[in-house]
Order: structure tokens, then sequence, then C-alpha cells
């Protein structure tokens, strides 16, 4: 029996150079191009041709470094979704409080968003355009974010700042929040920054969430200018008041 080709993992992009950081460099600047063509004329009208001209690179350069149009797709995508666990992370750094890290989070998961509206609404659009196998590894790395907050949350939970509530929810709340900035900016950018956004989004969403331990926290987080106000008349404490 003839001993078929082996095949390439669906999540695999192929390249013909062997240098990882030209790679690196170049697909970072035919990333941006794809992005801003695809969410100027759409992902299936838009073609390599016109990636190629909007990098001001030729087309036989683009088939160097991806085998076709999905690949830029992919990683459009991909590159939303990187940015989170890029930012996060290090925003985190060095805060011990769980209520700071949690606004801190939400706020920096919002600056993503802020800085890539067109990658955001385009992964909204056209993940269904995407082979099966990738719209699953869009999925994972999606669920790899969430739990980012979703660590914050439950930090919050308990340390008895947090009601006991379905974190899993929650955290969708958040991130459907974070998303509306890019998702509606033309409504939300005119009137004010992401960080005001975050302010007042926050002020909102924690009205039904923070017990009496964690309004009481918040205020003085607000007051040292690192989170929005708690709103007044906090739920009963549930447990322990570390900050």
């Amino acid at each position: 029996m003839k001993r078929s080709a082996q095949s390439v993992p669906a999540t695999k992009i192929k390249t013909t150079v062997e240098d990882p950081a030209l790679v690196e460099r170049r697909r970072a600047q035919l990333t941006q191009a794809a992005i801003a063509c695809f969410s100027e004329h759409g992902y299936h009208s838009t073609t390599i041709r016109d990636v190629a001209e909007r990098a001001d690179v030729s087309i036989g350069l683009i088939y160097q470094y991806v085998g076709d149009k999905e690949d830029l797709l992919f990683m459009a995508l991909q590159a939303v979704l990187d940015g989170y666990m890029r930012q996060i992370p290090p925003a985190l750094e060095g805060i011990t409080g769980p209520l700071h890290r949690f606004c801190v989070a939400v706020q920096a998961y919002s600056r993503v968003n802020g800085d890539s509206v067109d990658a955001t609404v385009l992964a909204y659009r056209e993940t269904k355009s995407l082979r099966k196998e990738r719209r699953s590894a869009i999925m994972r790395k999606e669920l790899e974010t969430n739990e980012l907050m979703a660590a914050c949350v439950r930090d919050c939970i308990d340390a008895g700042l947090f009601e006991d509530i379905d974190v899993d929810l929650f955290v969708y709340q958040i991130v459907m929040f974070c998303h509306a900035w890019a998702l509606k900016a033309w409504h939300f950018a005119p009137k004010m920054d992401v960080d005001t956004y975050v302010e007042r989004g926050l002020r909102l969403m924690l009205r039904g969430v923070l017990t009496k331990a964690g309004a009481k926290w918040m205020r003085k987080l607000e007051a040292s200018g690192v989170a929005p106000a708690a709103p007044e008349g906090g739920k009963k404490n549930a447990g322990h008041r570390r900050l």
C-alpha cells in the first residue's frame, strides 16, 4: 500500500522562510493589512492582491509566509486573543488585592479591544468563515483568556468581596461588556475614552455583586484613584475581609 503524505495540522500556517524572527515580523505586517482589508471590503470580497497592495509587498512574498487567504483571517483573529494574553498578566503584576486585580483585568481587556477595534469586530463577523478545526482553536484561546478573568472573580468571592455568583456567567457578562467597546465604538468613542467606559460599566455591573465588605473596599480603591466608585449600600459580607 502506498504511503500517503503526512497531513499538515489545520492550525499550522505553512511558510517557506526559515528565520523565525523574520516570519513573526512579516506575519504581523500582513495581519494588520489583512485586518484593514477584511474590515473595509469583507473577508469574502478581499483578495490576496488587496492585502499585498495594503501591505506594500508583492503577492509572491505573501505566499512565502501563508498558504492562502484563510491563513490571514486565522492570524487576524488570533492576534486579538493573543493581545489579551500579552497585556492582562503583565498589568496584574505586583497587584495583590482581589478587587484591584479584577478592575485592572477588565481595564486591560477593554484596552486591547480599544487598540484593535477592527479586529474585534472582524472576529464576531468572520469566525464562522474558518474551517471547523480553526474555529475550535479560536474557541480554546477564548476560554484561556476567560480563565484570566475567572481567576480574578473567584479570588473576589473567596475574599468575601463578591457574592457567591455564577462565575462563568458573570465572566461572559464582563467579556461582552469589554467587546461592546469595539462593537459599538461608533456610539461610545465620541463620548468617552475606554477607561471612562470601564469605570462607568463597572459601577453598573458590580451593583448586584459586591458584598458589604466589597463595597467598602471599592470605595477605598476609588479614593486612591485605581477603581470606580462602589454602589452605596453593599450587601451583607459573606466572608473574609482581604482586599
